[in-house]
């Protein structure tokens, strides 16, 4: 990464493609075949349909079927895709001080989290028990 310019879609692959590689091989098993896309921002799409006051407001979401809506006999219509948007997380990066990779790493498992079917109050309380 460039000291000078701000990080790019590539180096947010990078950071991404190395906290997958970093999750247990248990976990990481089930997430296999989901595509992992870095955008600069969500598409208009999105920013409409969950209702967002600006592209910014949104760091990362998991498009596809959770695990617990999956059956063996479903015929897939679509990939399950995680996106990381960059300019949003170098936006928390910028006002939060963690460390870029820790964001990244926070915001993919966050998304694996909705692959696997649980709600952002799941995660919070996961977090809550974690942080104990």
């Amino acid at each position: 990464m460039s000291e000078i310019l701000p990080p790019s879609l590539d180096d947010l692959q990078v950071l991404a493609d190395r906290a997958f590689a970093a999750i247990p091989v248990e976990l990481a098993r089930h997430v296999e075949g989901v595509a992992i896309l870095i955008q600069d921002f969500p598409d208009e799409e999105v920013i409409d349909d969950m209702g967002l006051e600006t592209p910014f407001d949104l760091l990362g979401l998991y498009s596809g079927v959770s695990l617990d809506h999956k059956s063996t006999g479903d015929t897939p219509s679509d990939l399950d895709r995680i996106f990381l948007y960059r300019r949003p997380i170098l936006d928390y990066w910028c006002e939060s001080g963690e460390d870029l990779a820790h964001v990244v790493r926070h915001v993919l498992i966050h998304e694996i989290g909705h692959h696997f079917g649980l709600s952002d109050e799941d995660m919070e309380a996961l977090e809550a028990q974690s942080d104990c």
